[in-house]
Order: structure tokens, then sequence, then C-alpha cells
């Protein structure tokens, strides 16, 4: 049986005006269309500049794009996220879309533990159970008791990344976006993270990632879909 997708990418441009150098038009996205179903791990793959994080901000509505749909399952509905209004964006991200990218971005001064805990909390966990599991998900990413109640601006780049994979573990959304999560890990941790996001996939959810690793999309089972075949094409106009 034919899974109905959850999300579906539909003919979409997006292009950025280069001020610096004359008002010039760079075309990230051309006519890019592909679609993610649930139970599934979609990797975005090309060379450097193909628009492959530039479409997970599309898709999640960090970036509006100049033309084409970007149908999203939620709940009962179905959202076009390139014509959807800020609210709806927001209930988006609460309920529907996780978005793991490359930084950490926080507040100075709040605990890590407060950090991995807040989504789930927006979604109505309480305050003890969200802390408790933000608490598991940071000793299973190897992050010490003793950093749960620091800033994560004080972090290595590595531990960020953990705390950001953390937050996102700690609220998973039926459609779950990552950014590159393991560039910046070491070996075990890599293996951990791999691990969890395998296992977002089996408990039904629906994972656009970028994974640079070969190895790493091995280990997911993921479909490769080609930034370069997918529709679009890349031209800058002066």
């Amino acid at each position: 049986m034919t899974r109905k997708p959850v999300l579906s990418v539909e003919q979409i441009d997006k292009q950025f005006v280069l001020h610096t150098q004359n008002g010039a038009i760079l075309d990230v996205l051309r006519g890019t269309s592909l679609a993610v179903s649930a139970v599934e791990i979609a990797a975005l793959c090309g060379p450097s500049g193909a628009g492959k994080s530039s479409l997970l901000k599309a898709v999640y509505g960090t970036y509006r794009v100049n033309g084409g749909r970007i149908l999203v399952r939620h709940g009962d509905d179905t959202i076009d996220v390139a014509t959807a209004a800020p609210r709806t964006i927001s209930a988006l991200r609460r309920n529907t879309i996780g978005y793991v990218s490359q930084f950490l971005r926080v507040i100075p001064r709040v605990p890590a533990l407060d950090i991995v805990a807040d989504p789930a909390i927006e979604q109505g966990v309480t305050p003890d159970d969200a802390r408790a599991r933000a608490a598991d998900l940071l000793r299973r990413l190897r992050i010490p008791d003793s950093l749960f109640k620091l800033s994560p601006s004080t972090f290595s780049g590595g531990e960020q990344q953990r705390v950001n994979i953390a937050r996102a573990m700690a609220a998973p959304r039926p459609l779950m976006l990552f950014d590159e999560p393991t560039a910046s890990l070491d070996p075990e941790n890599r293996a951990t993270v791999l691990q969890m996001i395998a296992g977002l996939r089996d408990s039904g959810t629906a994972v656009l990632g970028i994974f640079h690793d070969p190895a790493d999309r091995k280990t997911l089972g993921a479909r490769d879909i080609d930034m370069t075949t997918c529709g679009r094409e890349e031209t800058v106009h002066a």
C-alpha cells in the first residue's frame, strides 16, 4: 500500500538578491520537487551550493520561496508552508515539524536541561516529566550531569550539537529535518545519534536531512535525493 507523503515539495523556486554584486539574482532552488513519507529517511545529496540547507529552511518556513508549494500533513489537514501565515508556521513547528540545524542558538544563562525540556513542555508535557526526559536524552548523548545547570553557550561545539539534538528528540514531530547532525561529533556520539534518528523512523516519523558521509546514509538506510536532478537549475542573472 502506498503511503500518503508527510511532505510534498512541488516545483519550488528560491532566489537570493546579491546586493553586494549590483543586485544579481541567484537561483538557489528552481523547480525542485520531492516527497517524503512516514517511516522513511530521505537524504539530500549534491555538491556544496546545491541548495540542500536552503531547501530545509524553506520546508521549516525560515525561507519564503518565490514559487511552488510545500505541502505538509498537519493532523487531518494539509498546510502549504509556502503561503502559510506566521501563526500557522508556529503551530507547525510546535506540533508537526522539528528542525536540527548545525548550530545551537541559546539565551545566555538558560540551563541546558531547560533548553532541552522546553519543546516538550510546549507540547503539553508536565515540566517535571519534560525535565526527566531531557535528562535521559542528555545522558544518552554523554553530556555530564554537572553541565545540566549550565548554559550551553559555554560548551564545546560538539557538546552544543548534542544538546541541539537532545532538544529535538525531547519532542519529536511527524516530520524531522536534520542539517548535518553528526558533523562535529566523535565516532561514539555519531553512532548514538544515528541510532536515535533511525529510531525516529522506526516509530513512524518522516525524516529529511543532510548527511554528507555515505557511511552514515548507509547506516540509516536512507533514500538519496540528488539535488542536481530533482528539478534544480542554478543560474545567476545579472
